[in-house]
């Protein structure tokens, strides 16, 4: 391994360091992700550790060539908003994505971990005025998870095995404004429909892990359950939209089901040399079982199954998902006692399929961990990216198309992300 490498600070200062770089690339995910799961606190060394942080990420998305393609007919239809501004339309909004947690070491073999994070969420933001806005004015979702997990560990050859457990609640909430009597006069109303949804649900995790801490050497696979939401309430607010059909001209109370995804990573590091370190992960998520969320007035519920296509349905997020891949590698190094450094890079398959902006992701990221004293450590990271070009139209599933509403395109585009994050421990 290139010599030995006991130095609890040399582990932990690279380990930080990677930490905030692998974390900075890996916030512009696909799906819904934004900070995922993260349990890399619960393998620290110290008793007793505190640790919290926050990301920004800012893409950069910008459509272009947008065409409305759903068919006139008013007074029940969208209208025809081919005469609004059809390039250079900004699609996304900067977020910040929180953490905290706080470890706590039993005896010599046991670990627990608990911890707040926002692991889902989207924001996209067109407005009304541009030739899309039959298919999105604005669609904002967020959650908040409350997790804990712990591990056992006991000696295992020249390291020690760690197994691990843990579950957590999630709350997702948000909401969907569109158009949806395009351009028919004023006295109307403004013609936005806005559906409003919140749901919660338990998951749970279980993995291993093995540590060699003599050479920097760590390996884990951890499995994230779904998490089902099968009571989705909401509302259906369609007052500005006096002739939309039975549904117009007031609110309904709409309900629905889905499944946050479940998800496998693998993480190892090892030391390669004295005072550097290799670190790579393999991330997947099943997205795929995010298609076409279909919502149906509260009224028909136990008279008519609320299904994609049914007599019953009321909207629907049509998200039309498949898998997401996450692919990190990078390298961390220790400059003297108090200053390590990372960088990395990772790769996202696009979760899109034909039908959104989620194409494949790169980015490249840097961190630097601080010790400031024995018990306190701060770390920053950047990360630049692309956002790979592509198309959005219409997409048949089952019989069904989707897309019906818009077609647009998108170049390569830009993403960047800063993390800052600080740790007591003692």
């Amino acid at each position: 391994m290139g010599g030995t490498m006991n130095n609890n600070n040399l582990k932990m200062g690279l380990v930080l360091a990677i930490a905030g770089a692998a974390f900075a690339t890996s916030a512009e995910a696909g799906g819904l992700e934004r900070g995922g799961y993260n349990i890399d606190l619960l393998f620290d060394p110290s008793t007793y550790a505190i640790e919290s942080s926050a990301t920004y990420v800012n893409p950069q998305r910008e459509l272009n060539n947008v065409r409305d393609t759903i068919p006139i007919n008013p007074p029940t239809g969208d209208g025809n908003l081919n005469n609004r501004p059809s390039n250079g339309i900004s699609d996304s909004e900067g977020y910040w994505v929180p953490r905290i947690g706080m470890k706590a070491g039993f005896g010599d073999s046991v670990d627990c971990m608990f911890d707040y994070s926002q692991p889902w969420g989207a924001h996209t933001n067109p407005g009304a005025n541009w030739a899309g806005a039959n298919d999105n004015v604005e669609t904002k979702i967020k959650s908040s998870s409350y997790a804990t997990t712990c591990s056992y560990r006991f000696d295992v050859g020249p390291g020690q095995l760690r197994i691990i457990g843990g579950g957590f609640y999630q709350e997702v909430s948000g909401f969907q404004d569109r158009m949806a009597l395009g351009n028919l006069p004023a006295i109307v109303g403004t013609g936005i429909g806005r559906l409003n949804l919140e749901g919660d649900g338990w998951g749970w995790r279980a993995g291993v892990g093995y540590e060699i801490p003599e050479y920097a050497v760590r390996a884990s696979l951890v499995y994230n359950s779904a998490v089902k939401l099968d009571d989705i309430s909401g509302t259906l607010d369609l007052r500005q939209v006096p002739a939309g059909g039975t549904l117009g001209s007031r609110i309904t109370d709409v309900y629905g089901s889905t499944s946050m995804p479940d998800s496998l990573e693998f993480k190892l590091q090892t030391g390669i040399a004295p005072d550097w370190l290799a670190f790579g992960s393999v991330k997947w998520t099943d997205w795929s079982q995010l298609q076409s969320i279909p919502f149906c007035p509260v009224s028909t519920r136990g008279v008519i199954a609320c299904v994609t296509s049914s007599a019953a349905e009321a909207t629907s997020l049509d998200l039309l998902y498949r898998d997401g891949w996450t692919v990190t590698g990078g390298i961390g190094h220790k400059f003297n006692d108090k200053i390590s450094g990372a960088v990395n890079v990772t790769w996202d398959r696009g979760t899109s399929t034909g039908r959104g902006t989620q194409t494949d992701t790169w980015t490249f990221g840097a961190g630097v961990s601080y010790a400031a004293t024995e018990n306190v450590e701060f770390r920053l990271a950047g990360a630049l990216g692309v956002l790979t070009s592509g198309s959005s139209g219409v997409v048949t599933q089952n019989g069904r198309r989707f897309g019906t509403r818009s077609s647009y395109d998108f170049g390569n585009d830009f993403v960047g992300a800063i993390s800052t994050s600080v740790k007591v421990k003692f």
